[in-house]
């Protein structure tokens, strides 16, 4: 027997990304092949949540929304209720808690969260900065970085660049090999912005083995025997004792995770 497909409406008065997020979070808490997710954005008026709804009873799904207009939300109460569909309001709560507690009132403006503002462009630049000083390719970019990782092949240096990152922060990093020496420059720098990464041997060994089995490359090779990541990794804490660096292990941890126990040390 074919499973039923169940659909899921995300209604905003913006791009919707705030709920989407939410919704997609909560489906991969289940075994839910067949969800689908249908977005309705840049909703403004009655009508459109009307029909909105109308449709979602005729296909027995709910609806997760952030509207930001007190006209708009009321609307989705009266029309979740006189059609029996199950609405879920994200934002308006919270913006109801922050009226109450700091006894402030809402600009009332729909898609605040993505204006190109002063943060927007300051992410963008971080970025195009993370890019520029990926691996090592410009050693001249340290001193300008607010954050400088270190470590040896696949301890996460990219993808954690990239994320903090978009969090605004100018992030470098650079790989440490023990034949290759690291530039004089890192010596110099403030070693509160210095983050050494290291991850267990035998983790290390795993990841290096499946990378080099996706680029093609033989099994066995030196770049991921033991003795060697064993080696690369005595070599990373020889420096990170050296610059008086904050070490984090990376085994097993997420990149959030990681980041925000470098947010959290600076």
């Amino acid at each position: 027997m074919e499973e039923k497909v169940h659909t899921i409406f995300v209604c905003s008065d913006s791009v919707g990304e705030t709920a989407n997020t939410v919704v997609q979070a909560t489906i991969r808490q289940f075994n839910a092949s067949q969800v689908h997710v249908r977005r309705f954005g840049t909703m403004r008026t009655e009508e459109e949540i009307r029909s909105m709804m109308e449709e979602a009873s005729r296909l027995g799904s709910f609806v997760v929304y952030t509207l930001v207009l007190p006209e708009l939300r009321e609307m989705m109460r009266q029309e979740a209720i006189r059609l029996n569909v199950t609405s879920i309001d994200i934002l308006g709560p919270v913006m109801q808690a922050f009226i109450d507690t700091f006894n402030d009132s809402p600009k009332r403006k729909a898609g605040l969260l993505h204006q190109m503002d002063e943060e927007y462009y300051k992410r963008v630049e971080a970025i195009e900065f993370a890019v520029k000083s990926d691996d090592g390719k410009d050693t001249s970019a340290l001193k300008q970085a607010h954050i400088v990782l270190l470590g040896v092949s696949r301890t996460s240096k990219t993808p954690l660049s990239i994320y903090l990152a978009h969090k605004g922060y100018k992030v470098a990093n650079y790989p440490l090999v023990p034949e290759v020496k690291p530039p004089q420059g890192l010596f110099s720098l403030n070693k509160s912005k210095l983050i050494g990464l290291t991850m267990s041997a035998e983790q290390l060994v795993k990841i290096r083995t499946e990378r080099l089995k996706a680029v093609g490359l033989p099994f066995g090779a030196k770049y991921s025997a033991l003795e060697r990541v064993a080696e690369e990794l005595e070599y990373a804490f020889g420096l990170y004792k050296q610059l008086g660096c904050t070490v984090i292990d990376v085994t097993e941890k997420a990149i959030e995770e990681t980041a925000g126990i470098i947010l959290d040390a600076m």
